[in-house]
């Protein structure tokens, strides 16, 4: 219902991805499941082919030269497939290749953007340790500087694409005696010797797309595949929220769809009492909900896409994509609880994917930064900018409009 929003471009561009996703077989799909594929190669290699990676990088690399909006577009599409496709997907195509971009040099862009978005080489993102998820400063993994090259220790675990990808975006402090913040840096690290997957994990959904712990054993690595500045690992850190919560929360839409959809024919289908169950309030209530947590959701990704598109505030962009991950992934997986709810026991069996589809979404308030952490952040730059609103006199102080706005002696906030 958004295409409006949408220029004729954005549109074919959208119909291509509409299209592709049409032609992916139902055996992949539950062969992923099934754990029987263990990373879809082919199905990056076909997306690959048809130009559909990493639309918004510049045509000189191998992209479209689009925007944000494009890609929350083109990833929402893609998530119709499944959770797992859309994240094997974006890793790639959008976190590591958004990295080099942002912050690579041109060689390093030849090497390793060029293939990947043309689908012939495979990327994943390396940060979660075994001692920590969100807490990025706390990283164990080091690179001992040897001139022209660095020796990698340490351990990933949870990397999507650690079973399949050709090489690695992996952060690893560089500098133990700097504070945190210029004591990490970001290297690219092909598969190689020292560097080796040592664990497949077994998950509860999103099968099928390599997730695995790494280990990285006196890995070489030359010094050309510093990525960005020695010890300012951050600065790509802090670029890459952007993609990986945006996009993450962009693709989460299209992975709830297909439930709703399915739940809506379901309803139309199934009687109860001589009559479809879709004209039963408990019913229809729970499917209205969902479509308007769906279509919230949507508008919440595309003003966001926007915000980004057009540079706003770096504070403003990092509170809104926090909201945008916490609110979009939050609302999917309660209008899949809804689209199960309705369906009743059929929905809890894999006679529809509903419950396929429930599983795989349990992941999105979890990955990619936790929804807790998200509103760590939004509280956090609300509260800031609120306070500078204020100090510079930017809005109007409220708390005055009230009858008895002057009884000072009522208004008590604790000891002083």
């Amino acid at each position: 219902m958004f295409d409006y929003l949408l220029n004729d471009k954005q549109k074919k561009l959208k119909q291509e991805a509409r299209d592709f996703v049409k032609s992916i077989p139902r055996k992949m799909i539950l062969d992923m499941d099934a754990d029987e594929i263990k990373f879809p190669k082919e199905f990056l290699q076909e997306a690959g082919r048809l130009n559909l990676l990493g639309c918004r990088y510049p045509e000189k690399w191998g992209g479209r030269g689009l925007d944000w909006v494009s890609t929350c577009m083109v990833m929402e599409e893609i998530g119709v497939l499944g959770y797992i496709f859309a994240c094997t997907f974006g890793v790639g195509a959008e976190l590591v290749c958004d990295a080099i971009i942002l912050h690579g040099n041109d060689e390093q862009k030849e090497k390793y953007v060029k293939p990947l978005l043309k689908g012939e080489l495979f990327a994943a993102e390396c940060l979660t340790e075994p001692r920590g998820g969100s807490d990025f400063f706390g990283t164990t993994t080091v690179a001992e500087d040897k001139g022209d090259h660095f020796v990698l220790n340490g351990q990933k675990r949870f990397i999507v694409g650690g079973d399949g990808a050709d090489y690695f975006l992996v952060y690893a402090r560089t500098n133990p005696e700097a504070p945190p913040h210029k004591a990490i840096s970001c290297f690219i690290v092909e598969r190689a010797e020292g560097v080796r997957s040592e664990y497949l994990y077994g998950l509860m959904g999103c099968r099928g797309g390599g997730t695995a712990r790494l280990v990285f054993d006196d890995a070489k690595v030359p010094r050309d595949n510093l990525l960005g500045e020695l010890d300012q690992g951050v600065k790509v850190f802090n670029t890459m929220m952007i993609p990986e919560r945006l996009g993450t929360a962009a693709m989460t839409i299209g992975a709830a769809t297909p439930a709703l959809d399915i739940a809506t024919g379901y309803t139309l289908k199934r009687k109860a009492f001589g009559r479809p169950i879709a004209d039963f309030q408990g019913v229809s209530f729970q499917v209205a909900e969902a479509v308007t947590l769906l279509d919230a959701s949507r508008a919440m990704i595309y003003a966001t896409a926007r915000a980004v598109d057009e540079g706003v505030g770096e504070k403003q962009v990092r509170r809104m994509v926090s909201e945008a991950k916490k609110f979009v992934t939050e609302s999917c997986q309660k209008a899949v609880h809804n689209a199960m709810q309705v369906m009743g026991g059929i929905g809890y069996t894999n006679i529809y994917p509903v419950e396929r589809i429930f599983r795989d979404l349990r992941l999105a308030s979890i990955w990619t930064g936790t929804n807790e952490v998200m509103a760590m952040i939004i509280a956090n730059e609300w509260y800031k900018g609120l306070r500078e609103k204020r100090d510079l006199g930017e809005i109007r102080n409220m708390e005055l409009d009230a009858a008895e706005a002057g009884a000072i002696d009522e208004k008590i906030f604790g000891d002083e």
